[in-house]
């Protein structure tokens, strides 16, 4: 069965937002093995950060998103500037790696400052959820509803319409 990790940094905090991820989480064991890991956000010393404090954050949020990914996971960054993609092209690229013998997947999301350089670049696929900007917390939410949408579409079931 292939495994699917969702790797966010910080916590969800809304009791809401625990339990729609936990709902995905639960809907998805009978399709993948699905997990999400919660990593912790770098200090900052207020919310008055330089860049140079902010970038520092990064580079340590980027180097422990890096050693959670599985060994020969394919890797997929959710930032800004990633190609804004339909459930269809999800649900394909999700079977294409399940396919291939090497199904393991690590989708990303980072921080509120986003994502560390290094971890865009490690990433073999970028993706926006679109134009307009969630919460994280949201996004996470959202992530794992889609990735249970393309679990459904590439089982042929009617979740999907």
């Amino acid at each position: 069965m292939q495994n699917i990790d969702l790797i966010c940094v910080g916590k969800l905090n809304a009791a809401y937002f625990a339990a729609g991820v936990a709902e995905y989480q639960k809907r998805l064991a009978g399709f993948c093995n699905f997990r999400v890991l919660e990593l912790p956000e770098a200090a900052l010393p207020d919310k008055n950060a330089s860049p140079a404090q902010i970038e520092k954050a990064l580079e340590k949020e980027g180097k422990a998103i890096l050693n959670a990914v599985r060994k020969g996971a394919y890797l997929v960054a959710l930032c800004v500037e990633g190609r804004q993609i339909s459930s269809e092209e999800l649900a394909a690229l999700i079977a294409d790696r399940a396919g291939s013998g090497a199904g393991n997947m690590a989708f990303v999301i980072g921080s509120s400052h986003g994502l560390a350089p290094e971890v865009k670049q490690a990433a073999q696929a970028r993706i926006s959820l679109g134009r307009i900007t969630l919460p994280h917390q949201l996004a996470r939410l959202v992530l794992a509803e889609q990735i249970y949408r393309a679990c459904t579409i590439n089982a042929g079931m009617k979740y999907h319409k």
